[in-house]
């Protein structure tokens, strides 16, 4: 009898016979290891150990604001304060995301709520204590302030970018006392994200249905996301006609969140004198208003491709027509699922063009337990990758189900850790929290290098379909549908600047009249999928106007891939030092001059769209 370590083995290369020798991967699974649930101990041991460090923490705030006054006794007296202040917001850091991460593996857990909500306070408090930071190097000017540069190593290692973002951001700082007051309104400014959060997660009431073949489905959101792709389409309406009429009910509720949300944003960004919410959401990073805008209009102008693959999805589904509730089922069924494990292996493999320094990092980290796999009864929905304890490790959360969905989704997010590991290896702490417009670079290449590994060893038609129909889909959902969200976004932000009267049924008006110049003259699209702004978590958070990035990313992620698998080993060590940079820079001056890559420009858009259209070409060749 073969022994466990050796059929799993076995297993390994069932799946990858184009292996010639057992692989690293397979060497590391022997031990039988396959990143189960996340272990929080890391972090730290219990809720006592906790509690000391964040009481530590504000224990630290009274010598933190006496700094203050401190800045013009010279460089030491500068670098002294500004190192204090950073040590102890990395500590805080990783305070909140003990409980953060807590409060997300199960959100009917009021007590670990009420922590996160301790953690939150404690950020506002350290904020009010450090707000007189920006207003003092301001003071001081640009000609001091970059002397002290010159003469402190410490500010030159770890603060001259920091301290030239303050620079440059001069006119959008106030004096201590207003930045005081905008840092103590950062925790009740995230109470709509909470609301809504804590409503569609454990309050809202979700329906049960009884599919065609006797299977019962609560949907809730997981729920949803697990079972829109049924193969019956009648078991399809009956879920969307369900679960987005669980959404229309809470209409009014979600409505006046979100406004809420609209309104907080507008006070921030006025302020702040920002001339709009976009201007003032993307000053950050130094993005160009022009870039969301470029990105907005190419995709609009890529739309009769979108149209184009509607009605080839309908073709391929044998269908009389398209409706909304037909968008997510494979062109062809593919029956085949993937254990954690397999995912594991596969991601692996596919993603060796990034090179031997990448892949030993993602075989090493895969077999820890920095993972929340599963999907179960009050877990937080979605997925997400959790980089900020520097001294400690990513975590990531995720509800897996068995498809190829699920194992893109386990790449996708593995790639920002990855990501994560390369830029602290590289930088410290105060430079190596990368901008969210190059994380998703990373996350969005791994999909598509993932697409690309399985399409390549496809051996029968039905395969080359089902992938060459998940690169549509991907750009579907990443381009196309992101790009949806933010056209959204920003119409719902710009009614909010002009004072307009703003509701549920509002945002469901504006969202379904995008939705159908996106879906074309030809999409079914039932009156209660305009509830669907709602469903969408990222509209309600801080990070306003993320998800354009998501669209921009995919874009980016295909070029890279397109330069390493047309290339060599320049190109592939371009995209790792871009990985590498973190936040040493403004995300489009890192991929310039790092790997040439302008996003200022639509040639990374246009040629996204041609790309789109050559796959659907490639389908038709196939049918």
């Amino acid at each position: 009898m073969l022994n466990t370590d050796r059929r799993r083995l076995l297993a390994f290369g069932a799946i990858l016979p184009f292996a010639s020798a057992t692989p690293a991967f397979a060497q590391a699974m022997a031990d039988g290891v396959t990143g189960g649930d996340w272990d929080l101990s890391e972090l730290f041991p219990d809720w006592t150990a906790w509690e000391t460090a964040r009481q530590a923490v504000l224990a630290t705030l009274p010598r933190l604001a006496a700094y203050k006054g401190h800045f013009g006794h010279g460089p030491d007296a500068m670098a002294k304060a500004m190192a204090d202040i950073s040590d102890v917001s990395k500590d805080a850091v990783r305070v909140y995301i003990y409980a953060h991460l807590s409060a997300d593996a199960d959100v009917r857990v009021s007590k670990n709520q009420e922590r996160e909500g301790q953690a939150s306070d404690m950020f506002t408090a350290l904020s009010e204590a450090t707000s007189w930071v920006s207003p003092e190097v301001l003071a001081l000017g640009a000609e001091k302030v970059n002397a002290y540069i010159a003469a402190n190593k410490t500010l030159q290692d770890r603060f001259a970018f920091s301290l030239s973002q303050t620079l440059r951001g001069a006119d959008h700082v106030l004096d201590a006392k207003g930045e005081s007051i905008l840092a103590s309104s950062s925790a009740p400014l995230t109470g709509p994200d909470d609301v809504r959060s804590q409503l569609t997660a454990s309050d809202m009431p979700r329906p049960t249905v009884k599919l065609s073949d006797g299977t019962e489905v609560r949907l809730d959101d997981q729920g949803y996301s697990l079972n829109r792709d049924a193969p019956n389409r009648e078991d399809r309406k009956l879920i969307f006609s369900e679960f987005w009429d669980s959404y229309a009910a809470f209409s009014n509720t979600l409505g006046a969140a979100y406004t809420s949300k609209l309104k907080g944003d507008v006070f921030r960004a006025k302020s702040r004198n920002y001339p709009n919410t976009l201007s003032w959401a993307l000053d950050g990073p130094n993005i160009p208003e022009g870039v969301y805008r470029t990105l907005v209009e190419e995709v609009n102008r890529g739309l009769p491709q979108l149209h184009r693959y509607f009605d080839l999805r309908r073709r391929i589904l044998g269908l009389p027509d398209i409706g909304y509730y037909d968008i997510y089922p494979p062109l062809v069924t593919l029956d085949r699922k993937f254990t954690l494990p397999q995912m594991r292996a596969i991601t692996i493999e596919a993603l060796k063009p990034f090179g031997p320094e990448y892949g030993k990092l993602l075989t090493d980290a895969t077999t820890k337990k920095w993972m929340d796999p599963n999907p179960r009864t009050g877990k937080k929905s979605g997925a997400y990758m959790q980089g900020g304890a520097y001294d400690v490790h990513p975590y990531l959360l995720l509800n897996l189900g068995e498809d190829f969905d699920s194992m893109s989704t386990y790449a996708h997010e593995w790639g920002h850790a990855i990501h994560t590991l390369l830029s602290k290896d590289n930088n410290p702490w105060e430079t190596y929290d990368y901008a969210t417009f190059i994380a998703e670079i990373a996350s969005t290449a791994n999909e598509v290098f993932l697409s690309r590994y399985m399409l390549d060893r496809a051996k029968t038609k039905q395969e080359k379909l089902f992938y060459l129909g998940s690169q549509l889909e991907a750009a579907r959902g990443s381009f196309f549908r992101q790009t949806q969200f933010a056209e959204f976004e920003l119409k719902a932000h710009e009614l909010a600047e002009a004072g307009e009267g703003l509701s549920g049924e509002k945002y469901a008006e504006i969202y379904y009249d995008i939705l159908r110049r996106y879906h074309g003259p030809n999409m079914i699209l039932p009156e209660n999928v305009a509830h669907e702004w709602s469903f969408v978590s990222h509209f309600f958070r801080s990070d306003s106007f993320y998800v354009f990035q998501y669209a921009t990313s995919i874009s980016a992620g295909t070029w890279f891939a397109d330069q390493i698998m047309n290339g060599g080993k320049k190109e592939q060590k371009a995209m790792i030092d871009v990985l590498k940079a973190g936040g040493s820079d403004y995300p489009i001056d890192i991929l310039k001059k790092k790997a040439g890559l302008d996003m200022t420009k639509p040639d990374v858009y246009r040629a996204f769209v041609a790309k789109f259209s050559e796959t659907m070409d490639e389908i038709e060749k196939l049918l």
